[in-house]
């Protein structure tokens, strides 16, 4: 069977071999540049984080959104090109009753190209993350802000997830409508519904996030590439204001909105040091800062959590897959 296996998909891995490579040496290629010219900026600002701020991003607005499209395409990809037509393609050119009436078993026909493809799968997510997060290094130092969306769903091991995901996905909607194009509508749509579910509504939660009160007339920003949910400012009585003098104003204590109008700009708008007696004030009052947020120590937890969601799914998806097959007639 695995003789066959690589038969079949022998044209197939070829290509893909060869787009890795040339994905490979385009990035490669462009992250040494990159590589370099972080260097550089490193030694002219001596380490300051203020110059570094301050600098441009290392790479064009294009190739960014380009690598990192990269990253997201590739996975759903694999399970639309590879995965859809492994079952239903058997199933719609009759082929099947060929293959499964020989002597080796529908479960073991099943059993090894399912296994080879997720293993290509997982090869290919792997390979694709490797590239984008070494390419990445010096711009994720650079913005430090690991958890955005691109940058989280891009790199680390989450691909490798999304990739054998998508593959299980093909191959399960293959089987279940038996059609090979319905099922890699079904497949590109129910991958991308997946990941903007949780990504908007699970990856948040999945460990309880953490919230740090300051004093008013200071600051607080948490360390490294936090995600940071919420900055606000809650008053003695637990009255929440978000930042902005605009809405804060109006919640201000009497005394404190006389302070205020006092130091105000011109424009009516605070700022600025003359404001630091409305802080004061506000403090007098018991109003506090918060901020909610996931610490940057959470980055790789929550990588390996995401990614186990989806070899969990990954792995309902083909028990429900061999079921079908075990128990349909060709």
């Amino acid at each position: 069977m695995t003789w066959l296996v690589w038969r079949q998909y022998r044209a197939q891995g070829a290509i893909a071999a060869a787009l890795l490579a040339a994905i490979a040496a385009v990035l490669l290629a462009d992250g040494f540049q990159i590589a370099s010219h972080w260097h550089s900026m490193l030694v002219a600002c001596s380490g300051k984080s203020a110059c570094l701020q301050q600098q441009p991003s290392l790479a064009s607005t294009t190739v960014v959104n380009n690598t990192f499209l990269l990253g997201l395409v590739v996975p759903g990809m694999l399970g639309v090109l590879w995965g859809a037509p492994l079952v239903a393609h058997e199933l719609e050119s009759r082929t099947s009753d060929f293959a499964w009436a020989q002597s080796v078993t529908r479960t073991r026909w099943l059993a090894v190209k399912i296994s080879w493809l997720l293993l290509a799968a997982a090869a290919c997510g792997g390979a694709i993350a490797f590239l984008v997060t070494w390419w990445s290094g010096p711009e994720n130092a650079l913005k430090a802000d690991a958890f955005a969306p691109l940058q989280f769903d891009t790199q680390g091991i989450v691909p490798i997830g999304y990739a054998v995901f998508a593959m299980a996905l093909g191959i399960t909607a293959g089987t279940v409508v038996r059609r090979t194009l319905p099922a890699i509508a079904i497949t590109l749509g129910g991958f991308i519904a997946l990941r903007v579910i949780i990504e908007d509504f699970l990856r948040p939660h999945y460990m309880a996030a953490v919230t740090t009160y300051y004093n008013v007339t200071g600051s607080f920003t948490p360390p490294g590439q936090a995600w940071v949910f919420t900055q606000s400012a809650i008053s003695r009585t637990g009255q929440v204001v978000p930042q902005g003098w605009g809405t804060l104003y109006a919640a201000l204590p009497a005394a404190c909105k006389k302070v205020f109008s006092q130091n105000a700009d011109p424009t009516g708008k605070g700022g600025g040091s003359s404001m630091n007696a409305v802080f004061s004030c506000m403090q007098a009052h018991g109003w506090r800062g918060f901020v909610t947020y996931q610490p940057a120590s959470r980055y790789w937890p929550f990588q390996g959590i995401e990614t186990g969601i989806y070899l969990l799914l990954a792995a309902a998806l083909i028990a429900v897959t061999f079921v079908i097959v075990r128990r349909r007639d060709a």
